[in-house]
């Protein structure tokens, strides 16, 4: 069985990527799917999101990575996944989570939506804190994978964690 993880990951955090290690143990094949969305203003462009992840996840098997735009389970039938693959990391982001896995069950019947606990050492992380940390120069090495954070230095052009302007 296929599942999709979809999200905007403007970056792909360490929890983001704990969540996809995860879900290629459970399932036949994940497919990583990026949104395009129009009502954003992304921090990194869709391409280098893209690649973020593709580096990030050349370890593993079983994982795909592309991009979407429109309803999530439109791109989850297109690439034949039965299950939509959420995380949670507080009761908070579960009353919105459980709203659009409702939404997307009134779509589509036969699609199922699980969600995962976040792992607690990764239960504050959210791209929105990573992007604030970064902006004003602090260490998020251990928020993001490290071609994220490389890149997140070049954006706001500041030194590498290591000391290294990058």
């Amino acid at each position: 069985m296929r599942a999709l993880y979809p999200g905007s990951f403007d970056p792909l955090t360490l929890g983001h990527l704990d969540l996809i290690e995860r879900g290629v143990r459970l399932f036949d094949g994940l497919v990583v799917a990026v949104l395009q969305n129009p009502a954003k203003q992304p921090c990194f462009p869709l391409e280098k999101r893209l690649e973020q992840i593709r580096a990030a996840t050349a370890h593993l098997e079983g994982v795909e990575v592309s991009s979407f735009d429109g309803l999530t389970v439109d791109v989850a039938r297109r690439c034949g996944a039965a299950v939509i693959l959420r995380g949670l990391r507080a009761l908070s982001d579960f009353e919105f989570e459980l709203q659009i896995a409702h939404t997307n069950k009134s779509l589509s019947p036969q699609m199922e939506t699980l969600f995962l606990a976040t792992a607690v050492h990764h239960s504050f992380l959210s791209s929105s804190v990573v992007k604030e940390v970064a902006r004003f120069g602090g260490d998020v090495s251990h928020m993001v994978p490290s071609g994220v954070a490389a890149d997140l230095a070049r954006l706001f052009n500041r030194s590498s964690p290591q000391g290294r302007h990058v």
